[in-house]
């Protein structure tokens, strides 16, 4: 990159979000930090963010139900969690709530600084930033099909499927951010345009559908995840 990543930090003690600035600042990168939902919010209407270090156990509003929130409003930069608890089912909610990694307290400095620079890493090679090793994504795998993202056409085990528009416009949408929480608001815009209302469920129809289409069992689903709270996630891998 040609700028120094903007971090920003959230977390309710006080002591510990100033001890990270001044440790990531060492590192290069350029930190915020904030104490609650509220101040979040300000800094991420006022600039562009390349990431954020957000606590699980805060005051009234939690990192489970901010990391959910900003999802669900379209918000894509990374999130790496912390917590004090040890519980595995606490890091897989996080992850099913729309988190990208997940680092538990207390944990070593160093340790941080890698898993950040981990998340910018591959958040610069899904966006084929310059200096990525990556190339524009153009075909998503998941099972025996194939997204053409660029053809917008589906293959399964090579041979051509017929696809309704609706739907093809869907899985594009969840495709565009593969592996990731999208919510029903953002697959709306993403594949029907703004100006439809925000609470229309024939998301959830053309869902199933495409379940039925892709699915061994549609009740079951391996590759359209449901992310309770958020929308869904298309589970998938990329090709360059």
């Amino acid at each position: 990159m040609d700028r120094p990543a903007r971090i920003i930090v959230l977390d309710d003690e006080a002591e510990l979000r100033n001890m990270l600035q001044r440790f990531l600042r060492g590192h290069g990168f350029d930190v915020r930090i904030a104490e609650d939902g509220r101040r979040l919010d300000r800094y991420l209407e006022r600039e562009p963010f390349d990431l954020l270090v957000l606590d699980l156990m805060i005051g009234d509003e939690d990192g489970l139900a901010i990391c959910a929130r900003l999802r669900a409003q379209g918000q894509t930069l990374p999130i790496l969690m912390l917590t004090a608890k040890g519980d595995p089912l606490d890091r897989v909610v996080g992850l099913e709530t729309g988190a990208d990694d997940y680092l538990a307290k207390p944990f070593l400095p160093r340790e941080l600084v890698a898993r950040i620079n981990a998340l910018l890493r591959r958040q610069r090679m899904a966006s084929g930033e310059p200096g990525s090793t990556a190339q524009k994504v153009q075909n998503v795998r998941f099972g025996a099909f194939t997204l053409d993202l660029t053809k917008q056409q589906l293959a399964r085990a090579g041979e051509l499927l017929e696809v309704h528009s609706a739907q093809m416009l869907l899985l594009v949408a969840l495709a565009a951010s593969p592996n990731r929480p999208v919510s029903r608001d953002n697959l709306l815009a993403r594949a029907r345009g703004r100006e439809h209302d925000a609470l229309d469920r024939s998301i959830d129809v053309q869902v199933l559908r495409l379940r039925q289409m892709i699915e061994d069992d549609p009740s079951k689903p391996r590759f359209i995840k449901t992310v309770w709270g958020v929308g869904y996630m298309l589970v998938a891998d990329i090709d360059a």
